[in-house]
């Protein structure tokens, strides 16, 4: 189980594996994004409009286009693409789904989850996408995305 949705785990897949391969300076297309992240090329595809809409990562079309990430899209966060996708909801959201659950209004878990989502939005917020390129180059990731 996530807590993230399945379209924003391969969102955040995608992005990572456009950033591993952003020193190559080649471009990819929807298939090999799809073959490399485990989607499909038609969820891919939805997807990566989005992420390219939001100004996340780069695409150009034509005979030579495709996706790719600058080193301006590489400044954006991993809570950056988050909310692209899955909107506030995990930065926000009562651990139970509470709808009223607040600090006023507290659920039997606000106060134990509290800090906890403050943790996470901290790591999500500084995390840079190009901790991923410098990642890639050490080959410190788990994460060996296939082409």
């Amino acid at each position: 189980m996530s807590i993230l949705s399945k379209t924003c785990e391969y969102a955040l897949r995608a992005v990572i594996f456009l950033a591993q391969r952003s020193a190559e300076g080649r471009r990819y297309s929807t298939a090999e994004i799809a073959s490399g992240t485990g989607a499909s090329e038609f969820f891919a595809a939805k997807i990566l409009q989005n992420l390219g809409r939001e100004g996340i990562i780069s695409s150009a079309k034509g005979p030579r286009g495709g996706f790719f990430m600058t080193e301006e899209n590489t400044r954006k966060s991993l809570g950056d693409v988050v909310r692209v996708i899955d909107g506030e909801s995990l930065f926000a959201q009562c651990l139970l789904g509470l709808p009223h659950c607040s600090d006023k209004n507290p659920c039997p878990m606000h106060r134990d989850f509290k800090p906890i989502r403050q943790q996470i939005i901290a790591m999500m917020d500084g995390v840079p996408l190009a901790r991923f390129v410098e990642d890639a180059d050490l080959q410190t990731t788990f994460l060996k995305l296939k082409i």
